[in-house]
């Protein structure tokens, strides 16, 4: 369960309501307020607990108008709050897990993303990128388009969410302001030009790296890259590798 400001408050109403609980039944319970006195803060914080858990063993109850009206209060008080707080808690589970499975970036995780690298896309350079950076440890997450390709990630222990390249709006909510690099490698050479786009406008302090699938990709993400983004063909690399290697002499 994520620890943000919605648990600490209801931590702080929880503890507020045994607080009370515990102080009324010790000080009512001392005056006679139940059918036998409350001999310390154990028997106390006992009659709380069982109140608030409905469970109702019978062997302490409210004898006096004061102490009945008090047990009204902290029944009502008290099963408010837990009611409220389990529902709140279980309704942030229940939603977590829906937007894990369907491959959407939940809010904590999209709070916690920060000087993250972004891979876009499941190719292989990225694929390689993903392994490297899990064995150095660093926070990372993987941006592809179909929810099949999800699945296989995930299989590997990576963070891996849908969205559609071209919409700002999905690219928007995986921080990308907030990301350190960026690296683009989709094999459809339009989603890459997509991509770019969305990426510049907003990954406004990131590197960004593109992988071109091809030598006319190369050419139109060169000219939509301008100086803000370094293309790269591996076909091209390795090409002129091979012929160094073989015609060097």
């Amino acid at each position: 369960m994520r620890f943000d400001i919605k648990v600490f408050a209801y931590a702080i109403v929880i503890a507020s309501v045994l607080v009370f609980g515990l102080l009324g039944t010790y000080i009512i319970g001392s005056a006679g307020g139940f059918n036998q006195k409350v001999n310390g803060p154990l028997d106390a914080l006992y009659f709380t607990v069982i109140t608030l858990s409905t469970v109702g063993y019978g062997d302490f109850y409210p004898v006096t108008p004061v102490a009945k009206i008090f047990v009204i209060i902290l029944i009502v008080v008290g099963l408010g709050t837990f009611v409220s707080a389990i529902t709140t808690f279980s309704g942030d589970f229940v939603n977590s897990r829906i937007e894990r499975i369907s491959g959407r970036l939940s809010s904590f995780e999209r709070r916690t993303l920060n000087k993250h690298i972004v891979l876009i896309g499941d190719g292989t350079t990225n694929l390689y990128i993903a392994n490297k950076l899990s064995e150095m440890g660093e926070r990372f997450i993987i941006i592809v388009r179909n929810a099949e390709a999800i699945e296989k990630l995930k299989k590997y222990g990576y963070l891996a969410f849908q969205a559609d390249l071209a919409s700002d709006g999905d690219m928007q909510e995986m921080n990308l302001n907030k990301a350190k690099a960026v690296v683009i490698d989709v094999a459809d050479s339009s989603a890459s030009v997509y991509a770019l786009i969305s990426v510049k406008e907003l990954a406004a302090h990131a590197e960004i790296i593109v992988v071109a699938p091809n030598k006319d990709a190369e050419h139109h993400l060169k000219i939509v890259a301008g100086s803000r983004a370094v293309v790269i063909n591996p076909s091209t690399i390795a090409g002129n590798f091979i012929n160094d290697r073989l015609f060097k002499g």
